[in-house]
């Protein structure tokens, strides 16, 4: 029985700024983050390799969780500069033709008109091929940079963008597809009676509409979300085309988020099939097993060496401040936060030495092209779908290489990911198995 194919993405963690500086392979990474050359570099790998799609991750604030200051963010570059993505995404998808183009874009930080109507343009712009990776933000210090002092409660953010992407899809088909008629012998452009108002009212937004643009290439750009917590499951489930999750707990759990966010999407009427659940995990490649079991041992002895570095980063995103505790002290119980539950689950009676130890993502691949590809295989198999999302918080051009010009190819070659796109719109190529 021939292998079930996956879908393949990529995670740009840090978003739009330093992505790598300092360190063997950054080249010159640490003057040139501004310079859109490294992502469109990144986008024609990932297209040459199929990979449905790249995010570009985003915050718009400057870290201080740690140590209660900006110092070690700013210091060394972690989570901090970032430049806007949807000023990036149309770059990016300008060099591309073929994969989708997914800019953050935060409910709590943007009124849904002018979401909608961004969107909208990057849509028509890459012809078919934009997505919208919809968060809530995590951090109080965003809040504050938008005229409050705290970000609205967890759940309530996730009702917020239930009725933030409610009104969104109303403004992107006001609309209707034939609206555009063209017609040179009675002068008409548009026929207006295809133009709607959405007069929507909710609890938390207000909006006449219509949308001041006529449908995109796919009407409604794709749909990708990241939440990990009950609550943000549920709205992952009605509302994504792709889940993406970060979920620990080797197969058995990986088996089991799918599964309930399968059966939520199946509870709001949707076909579940139709909601791609990508696993995040960050391989490491070498020519031989042995060599790449010798980088991941290099890899740990390094974040063994420098823990600062993976603490800025676990207290950015669960709003905890890791300094208050020794290495080796368990989280207790009693620590809470308003931003990340998943990764507050996932700390609690561990220590920050063994969070640090665990790495990224679901589970870990270590070895070479063709180990890591059966590797993928066998977990994929048993998790029943539906791909892997490739993160790297150090990225560079040459880690770029190995998985677009290594993995992928030792993938094909099994059968596992596709070697074509079927479609010239990202929506199409997502949803082709």
């Amino acid at each position: 029985m021939p292998a079930r194919p996956f879908h393949l993405a990529w995670f740009g963690a840090g978003g739009f700024g330093v992505k790598s500086w300092g360190r063997t392979w950054s080249g010159r990474g640490g003057s040139d983050w501004a310079d859109p050359q490294l992502w469109i570099d990144i986008a024609q790998a990932l297209e040459r390799a199929r990979f449905d799609y790249i995010i570009i991750e985003d915050s718009s604030y400057v870290p201080d969780a740690y140590g209660s200051s900006f110092e070690a963010y700013v210091r060394s570059a972690t989570a901090t500069p970032k430049m806007d993505p949807s000023v990036l995404a149309p770059l990016m998808a300008h060099f591309t033709t073929r994969i989708g183009v997914v800019p953050t874009l935060s409910v709590t930080e943007y009124q849904p008109y002018m979401l909608a109507r961004k969107i909208n343009t990057l849509d028509h712009m890459s012809r078919g091929r934009t997505g919208w990776n919809i968060v809530t933000s995590s951090s109080h210090r965003a809040a504050q940079n938008y005229g409050r002092d705290e970000l609205f409660e967890h759940d309530l953010r996730y009702d917020m963008a239930d009725e933030f992407f409610d009104l969104a899809c109303a403004l992107w088909e006001s609309w209707e597809p034939d609206a555009v008629v063209l017609d040179e012998e009675t002068g008409t452009w548009g026929d207006h009676t295809k133009v709607h108002t959405v007069d929507f009212d909710g609890k938390f937004f207000r909006c006449r509409g219509p949308l001041n643009a006529p449908q995109s290439p796919q009407g409604r750009p794709v749909f990708v979300q990241a939440g990990g917590s009950p609550r943000g499951k549920r709205f992952a489930a009605r509302s994504a085309n792709s889940v993406i999750s970060g979920v620990e707990g080797g197969v058995g759990a990986m088996t089991q988020f799918r599964a309930d966010v399968r059966a939520t999407a199946q509870e709001f009427g949707r076909d579940p099939d139709d909601v791609k659940v990508l696993f995040m995990t960050s391989p490491v490649l070498g020519e031989t097993d042995e060599e790449a079991h010798a980088k991941r041992e290099r890899q740990q002895r390094f974040a063994e060496a420098h823990p600062e570095l993976g603490l800025l980063h676990l207290s950015r995103h669960s709003g905890i401040d890791f300094a208050r505790w020794d290495l080796d002290e368990p989280i207790p119980e009693t620590a809470t936060t308003n931003g990340h539950q998943q990764m507050l689950a996932q700390a609690i009676g561990r220590t920050p030495r063994e969070i640090l130890r665990k790495g990224t993502g679901s589970l870990e691949f270590v070895g070479s092209p063709d180990t890591v590809a059966a590797q993928m295989d066998e977990v994929m198999q048993e998790v029943g779908g539906d791909g892997f999302l490739i993160a790297n918080f150090d990225l560079n051009r040459r880690y770029v290489s190995e998985i677009a010009d290594g993995l992928a190819p030792a993938l094909q070659r099994r059968g596992l990911t596709r070697t074509d796109y079927g479609s010239a719109h990202f929506r199409d190529n997502l949803l082709e198995f």
